[in-house]
């Protein structure tokens, strides 16, 4: 179980049929951000870790299946990641019940909006989400220490670097 804590542009689009609510995390990376941006051509939405500042990239519709792709792309970074397989099941296990929540942290939004800059640099990139996101989990954070989230994700999980 986990929150996943919302910006206002995002709740907005999930429409009032959202009930609020918190829980103490269970997952072994904690709560989670999200925020919906405007690519070309596309809306997405970027999910960052609360913890670990590891960033998960989806696209935007159908807003009801937005935490089911979440967790699929969470599961599949943390395996490009080098996460065993075992670790990234128990993790995709917890993150089936959640409770969406209100934005929480400006250190975790002022991420987010460093990464929704960063991918600007992809805006004429035909890369795929996932590889955006990895590119984005390898950038140094100053919230986490200059650590990259990647690492920080992975350290979290199994207790040191396995890529």
């Amino acid at each position: 179980m986990f929150t996943l804590r919302c910006t206002k542009k995002l709740l907005t689009r999930l429409g009032p049929k959202v009930t609020l609510g918190e829980a103490t995390p269970t997952t072994g990376l904690g709560d989670w951000y999200a925020n919906l941006l405007y690519r070309p051509g596309s809306q997405v939405v970027l999910f960052v870790n609360e913890r670990s500042l590891l960033p998960v990239l989806v696209p935007a519709s159908p807003s009801g299946g937005l935490v089911l792709r979440c967790r699929e792309a969470t599961a599949e970074l943390l395996l490009n990641l080098g996460v065993p397989a075992t670790v990234v099941e128990a993790e995709a296990r917890e993150m089936e019940e959640v409770r969406i929540g209100e934005t929480a942290s400006r250190r975790v939004l002022g991420s987010m909006n460093d990464f929704a800059y960063l991918m600007d640099a992809y805006r004429g990139d035909p890369l795929a989400l996932g590889a955006i996101a990895m590119k984005l989990a390898a950038t140094p954070c100053g919230p986490i220490g200059m650590k990259h989230p990647a690492d920080v994700a992975v350290e979290m999980l199994v207790g040191g670097s396995v890529h």
